[in-house]
């Protein structure tokens, strides 16, 4: 069977490792790829899908514009707006799933972060999207978003039902329980800094390059980090396993291939 990634750029992503090594414990010769697509490019390859084909996973920029290619969604794509995962079934049909949301929630519950009372995100994209929601099926009900252009975070706002929006840069956000950025790093500026040195902890959803700016400043600080490695590698694990219907998913297998791919980029990449 097969299975890919798509999205735009998508050289870096690290699904084609965690996946494969889920293969690779589970014994199934099945073939996971990294494939370059845009949105324009979407709706003609999903539609010549073939049988030998089981999942799709999604990342920028495609999660939200997949969802109109699909048959069925599952509740959380229909909050969130939003599919990272689509399963091809027997008879061609599409079915969207968002493992992101569920991911979160079990990344932060291994660090013992597991009800925080208050809570900034930065940007208004589709995974911050999943982080509103996420959020709130932990209890959070101090939800700050942080965007440059608060007109285009209404599929986050839509999401929650206690999001405060307020524009990034803005103005000082008091200091929170959790703060999840979602925000690339090269516009993680000094100047926004002040938002994550005084949390309770930072997650950071960018896993490369590692470590971001954030999440320096946060560990200067003191202040724990959770890295974007922590979400892939949670998601992947829920997306294994609606991909193969094995379960449980062999996480530390995944986990580890992971930390030796970013390890040996590092290497490659020094600073």
């Amino acid at each position: 069977m097969r299975c890919a990634v798509l999205g735009s750029p998508i050289a870096h992503s690290l699904s084609p490792v965690l996946h494969r090594a889920a293969y690779a414990e589970l014994g199934l010769g099945w073939r996971y790829d990294a494939l370059e697509m845009t949105v324009e490019e979407l709706p003609g390859f999903v539609a010549g899908l073939g049988a030998d084909w089981r999942g799709l996973s999604l990342t920028m920029p495609l999660k939200r514009a997949v969802v109109p290619l699909l048959d069925t969604v599952s509740d959380v794509v229909g909050r969130t707006g939003a599919a990272n995962t689509v399963l091809r079934g027997v008879d061609g049909s599409l079915h969207g799933h968002n493992t992101d949301v569920p991911g979160m929630v079990a990344a932060l519950t291994e660090r013992a972060i597991a009800s925080p009372g208050s809570a900034l995100v930065l940007g208004g994209g589709a995974t911050a999207t999943s982080a509103v929601v996420a959020l709130e099926e932990m209890g959070c009900t101090d939800i700050t978003l942080a965007v440059r252009e608060p007109r285009r975070a209404t599929e986050a706002v839509d999401a929650g039902t206690a999001v405060q929006v307020v524009e990034l840069g803005d103005r000082v956000v008091s200091p929170v329980g959790l703060v999840v950025s979602t925000i690339p790093a090269v516009a993680q500026s000094e100047a926004l800094h002040r938002l994550v040195t005084g949390a309770g902890a930072l997650f950071d959803v960018i896993y490369d390059p590692w470590p971001t700016p954030f999440a320096r400043a946060a560990t200067s600080a003191g202040v724990p980090v959770l890295s974007g490695l922590d979400l892939l590698v949670h998601q992947a694990v829920l997306q294994v396993e609606l991909m193969t219907g094995r379960v449980p998913a062999p996480l530390d297998a995944m986990r580890a291939a992971g930390e030796r791919a970013l390890a040996a980029r590092a290497v490659d990449t020094p600073d």
